[in-house]
């Protein structure tokens, strides 16, 4: 029985590559034992079958974002039912467009949440494991528009609708105007559209008990040019190469 050792080191003997080349090979989802990908350059192995795809590339796999509608029920954070548990290769959307990459596990492993969104509510959530998303997303979140449909109980006011548009004072702290609006009004409900730049978890519901306002859902459609569009509840998404928020 041969003695186990590291994957890459096994590789690297097998094509006469580096140790370096041989762990991209295996990062970069190229690399089956006994028919299954391993992405992981220390996976030891002993008798196994080692195989490289014919169609391996040698190059780091790229850091890739992701976009998930998030249903009610669960918190964007580490908590015990974080969003991120929906990142798994079954809730893949189908309509994920060609200019999607070959899926790879450490794409859904190390995954930053950048759009704090309250566990109410629903819609459009981003996570990444780029530091240019992460920081535009973050530190210059005063910057970045979203868009949020929110649902209130009964009829909304001039008045009242005029408070939404005022500049929020939350958790002490001056924030920026909303751009808020009537949407519908229909079943006892109000359906408002919110545009606000910096949205923190809990905003929302602040400005509208402010205003008098009995707040039922919220739903978020768009984070800066990027909108949540067909994508099915509770699936995820790669955002594009093209793609800008």
């Amino acid at each position: 029985m041969t003695e186990p050792v590291r994957l890459s080191k096994r590789l690297s003997d097998m094509k006469g590559c580096s140790r370096r080349e041989a762990e991209l090979y295996i990062e970069g989802g190229w690399v089956r034992v006994d028919g299954q990908v391993i992405e992981i350059p220390a996976f030891k192995v002993g008798d196994q079958a080692v195989e490289l795809d014919a169609k391996a590339r040698l190059e780091p796999a790229a850091a890739v974002t992701l976009l998930l509608h998030k249903p009610p029920g669960l918190t964007w954070d580490h908590s015990t039912t974080p969003a991120r548990q929906l990142l798994v290769q079954q809730n893949h959307w189908s309509g994920d467009s060609h200019h999607a990459p070959r899926m790879l596990q450490r794409h859904l492993n190390v995954q930053n949440s950048v759009t704090p969104l309250e566990t109410d509510a629903s819609g459009l959530m981003v996570f990444t494991q780029d530091w240019r998303v992460e920081r535009k997303l973050l530190q210059d979140a005063a910057q970045v528009e979203h868009e949020l449909t929110v649902d209130v109980r009964g009829k909304v006011s001039t008045a009242q609708l005029e408070q939404l548009n005022r500049t929020p004072v939350i958790d002490g702290r001056a924030m920026l105007p909303a751009r808020v609006s009537i949407n519908r009004q229909a079943d006892g409900l109000t359906g408002l559209r919110f545009a606000v730049k910096g949205h923190r978890p809990g905003q929302i519901a602040q400005m509208c008990a402010a205003a008098r306002l009995q707040l039922v859902a919220i739903k978020r459609l768009r984070v800066g040019r990027i909108t949540m569009a067909a994508l099915p509840v509770g699936q995820w998404r790669y955002l594009a190469p093209f793609e800008r928020f």
